[in-house]
């Protein structure tokens, strides 16, 4: 008895599914963006049944509609260009040098195996695009202004791009950074001139563009601002001692007889210097630790002191054979040496002539 058809056919799609389950091609990037005159590496990966035997391998450009897609390695145009770095295992990479804009493709990766019914091509492919590099700037501008030009390109770069600048083909070796953008702040008549812009490492650079500059006519008079308060005039400003209270958000002013315009805001950041402020804590800390020590020496012999003293009073009070008449109680002594001596006035008493006057002095018995 036949298998129901809805049966047949899911054995069919399973057979087809496990026949090409091995089969793949695999690419990282698929999305390349590079510029014009550079090298570009295409990395790939394909993997296929190990009963099989890789016979050719090669890469195409689209359409991959064709039944047998050309060997670029073959074509005039890539076969000088063109290098092959991967095996007839796994790796399939290529490289490609010098591209042009013309370059701009699908590519893909294709091998044959000893089978000839077996051949495999990897979509989607890569998707190369090859740029070249444009200066966008203003034809004219007037001194005092502030100018951008910027180095622009039809896709962003894949590799990491450090632009380089040039004025009349002389490299702007200060203008040498990651942003794509050039500023001009101030500019004089001296910045006129034809400008170009390059990647470093490349060879290509980009068609000059000319920049005019000029004069202020009537002169500019020329203000300064931080956020909304005018700071100063002048094309230039300076800031003396500078603090962090400098800190803020600047720009200037242009304004004559034929209207104003305001420049782009810069941010000033004024950061603490460290260094100063811990010469300046270390001095604290030390005159702080200087006083506290003499306060505390100060304090420690006013203690001593009042001890000194307190232990004195305490020791003549216990002891009044040692120190001062105050102990001396002479009624209180049974020695007859106390009774028998006589009683003295303080003060004699003085005549008017001056003489001395002894009254009721005892009279002393001498001796028989």
């Amino acid at each position: 008895m036949a298998p129901p058809l809805p049966l047949v056919f899911l054995l069919m799609i399973h057979g087809v599914c496990t026949q090409w389950a091995d089969w793949g091609v695999s690419y990282s990037p698929s999305h390349i963006c590079a510029l014009k005159d550079s090298t570009v590496i295409m990395r790939c990966s394909y993997t296929y049944p190990t009963r099989r035997q890789i016979m050719k391998v090669f890469w195409t450009k689209g359409p991959v509609e064709v039944k047998e897609p050309p060997d670029l390695s073959e074509d005039p145009g890539y076969s000088q260009r063109l290098q092959y770095l991967g095996d007839k295992q796994q790796n399939c990479t290529v490289r490609l040098s010098h591209v042009t804009l013309k370059d701009s493709h699908m590519y893909y990766f294709r091998f044959i195996t000893d089978k000839p019914d077996r051949k495999w091509i990897g979509v989607p492919g890569v998707n190369l695009t090859v740029t070249d590099l444009q200066v966008e700037s203003p034809e004219r501008v007037t001194e005092g202004d502030s100018v951008t030009l910027r180095c622009k390109s039809s896709c962003a770069l894949t590799d990491r791009a450090t632009f380089i600048w040039y004025r009349n083909s002389q490299p702007l070796t200060e203008r040498r950074d990651r942003n794509n953008e050039l500023l001009l702040q101030s500019v004089r008549r001296e910045d006129s001139g034809r400008y170009s812009c390059a990647v470093d490492g490349h060879t290509h650079i980009s068609p000059a563009v000319q920049l005019n500059v000029i004069d202020s006519n009537p002169p500019a008079e020329i203000s300064w601002f931080k956020g909304g308060t005018i700071v100063g005039s002048g094309r230039i400003y300076n800031i003396s001692k500078i603090s962090s209270d400098d800190s803020g958000e600047y720009k200037c002013k242009s304004i004559n007889e034929h209207g104003e315009k305001y420049s782009d805001a810069v941010t000033l950041n004024v950061m603490y210097n460290r260094g100063t402020g811990w010469s300046v804590w270390v001095v604290i800390t030390v005159a702080f630790i200087i006083i506290i020590i003499v306060l505390y020496t100060i304090q420690k012999k006013r203690i001593n002191c009042r001890s000194a003293i307190h232990e004195y009073e305490n020791h003549t009070r216990t002891d009044p054979s040692e120190g001062t008449y105050t102990g001396l109680d002479l009624e209180s002594r049974s020695s007859d040496l106390y009774n028998t001596l006589p009683t003295v006035h303080p003060r004699p008493a003085f005549h008017q002539s001056g003489s001395l006057e002894y009254e009721n002095l005892p009279h002393s018995k001498t001796p028989q």
